[in-house]
């Protein structure tokens, strides 16, 4: 495989086609992590605290790696996505309560970020709000639509690099690199409600159940165009160790890839609006706006731009993830490698989710708003599908010798326990807010 070939013959010369053609479903679910919703979170998490949240960055790399290795695996070996693999093995009411509030929290986030991409765009090109959402909702729409899988698979590698940009505009603010180095490898941890909570935030933006899903499935659409399945769902897979080592080198990839931004993103605003001492951001087009005084017009330029890119990237993943969801539950025929006459419920999901998204924005529920109701529902989601996920992991009879491994239930356990602890921290937070 093309990333066993990168990584273990150095003699071959290195090929930058290569490279990204080896680049697959794991990079694109990594990139997709940060989607405007995340930015707008990063950018508060550097405006609130400075350097003192960027150790998550690193402290929740492994647990990414894994849990996302272990959904790719799933979807790797079974030739069905995360919602087809449990309607089969687990309770039906298990399956639909779970794909209910995927397709939910989905929407919500999708409305959030289709929000803040027209906003940031606004803030370069004197457009309408409404005219800019629209047109983004309907190209969104007709991406995944109407282009077939390889060309779309290949669209959405192309914009992972538009995260990039996050990296160059904090190189050009110029941060205290010694502070950050100290920030961390020696964290300062401070046992407030509000520092734990952003802790909360964070994981949860982080660790998010629909790219659980999307990883899985998006595995599977791999084999159907490499000939090895001819649909999701449709027989089990013939694969081998090098296709199970070529996917977890390209989710190392993406998920180092999703941290890297997460930590220039919290590291830019730090840099910047914390020493100037604005400390509340409330969406990621906020963010941009307030770095121009202090980093200049290119740093905000490509701040502004960057929330366009990981916008249109998300999007689709987003809808995407519930479609696949929503129709494995069904028996819908699914798959971004199918016409739409040959999926219309699969499409549908995908078209209903994102309008009423866009209609989300005509309302008179603020942004922050939106994004507060997403997280909690992500935060409940997230510790039951993670124990699935791991139980999934461990099941001979559907994964056969490619169960987890000990360390992999060690982390997989410890983040279970971690969410578990945050959606807790959430239901009574809420329930305390309404006393």
């Amino acid at each position: 495989m093309l990333l066993v070939e990168l990584f273990y013959m150095p003699n071959k010369k290195f090929s930058f086609k290569r490279f990204f053609k080896a680049l697959g479903p794991g990079f694109i679910t990594g990139a997709a992590d940060d989607d405007p919703s995340g930015i707008a979170t990063y950018s508060q998490t550097g405006a609130q605290f400075g350097y003192g949240q960027l150790w998550i960055a690193l402290f929740s790399y492994p647990f990414m790696v894994t849990v996302q290795e272990m959904c790719g695996r799933i979807g790797l070996v079974t030739g069905k996505g995360l919602s087809g693999v449990i309607k089969e093995h687990y309770s039906r009411k298990v399956l639909y309560s779970a794909v209910l509030l995927l397709l939910v929290a989905n929407t919500i986030n999708i409305g959030a970020d289709l929000g803040a991409m027209a906003a940031s765009v606004q803030l370069v090109f004197d457009i309408p709000f409404a005219v800019l959402l629209i047109g983004i909702t309907v190209f969104t729409i007709l991406l995944e639509v109407l282009v077939p899988y390889p060309v779309y698979a290949k669209y959405l590698k192309y914009l992972t690099f538009s995260l990039v940009a996050y990296i160059i505009t904090a190189f050009v603010v110029g941060p205290d690199w010694w502070l950050v180095a100290r920030s961390v490898f020696v964290p300062h941890i401070i046992f407030t409600k509000q520092y734990l909570f952003n802790i909360a935030a964070l994981l949860g933006t982080t660790i998010s159940p629909y790219l659980f899903f999307w990883q899985a499935d998006e595995e599977v659409e791999e084999e159907i165009v490499n000939h090895k399945i001819r649909g999701i769902g449709q027989g089990a897979p013939k694969i081998n160790a090098s296709d199970i080592t070529q996917m977890r080198l390209d989710t190392f990839l993406g998920m180092f890839f999703s941290n890297l931004v997460t930590f220039f993103v919290i590291l830019t605003v730090a840099s910047t609006l914390s020493v100037a001492n604005i400390h509340q951001i409330k969406t990621a087009a906020d963010a941009a706006e307030a770095l121009r005084p202090f980093a200049g017009d290119f740093a905000f330029l490509l701040f502004a731009l960057g929330i366009l890119g990981t916008g249109l990237l998300a999007v689709p993943v987003l809808a995407g993830s519930a479609a696949y969801a929503v129709s494995e539950a069904f028996n819908w025929n699914a798959g971004l490698g199918k016409r739409f006459r040959q999926a219309h419920g699969f499409y549908g999901v995908i078209t209903i989710a994102t309008l009423i998204g866009l209609l989300i924005n005509f309302t008179s529920i603020g942004s922050m708003t939106v994004l507060y109701y997403a997280a909690i529902l992500n935060g409940v989601l997230a510790p039951p599908l993670l124990i699935l996920i791991l139980l999934i992991g461990n099941n001979k009879k559907i994964l056969g010798k490619n169960t987890n491994s000990a360390f992999s239930n060690y982390l997989g356990i410890t983040i279970t326990a971690i969410m578990s602890l945050i959606a807790l921290a959430l239901f009574v937070n809420l329930a305390s807010a309404n006393f």
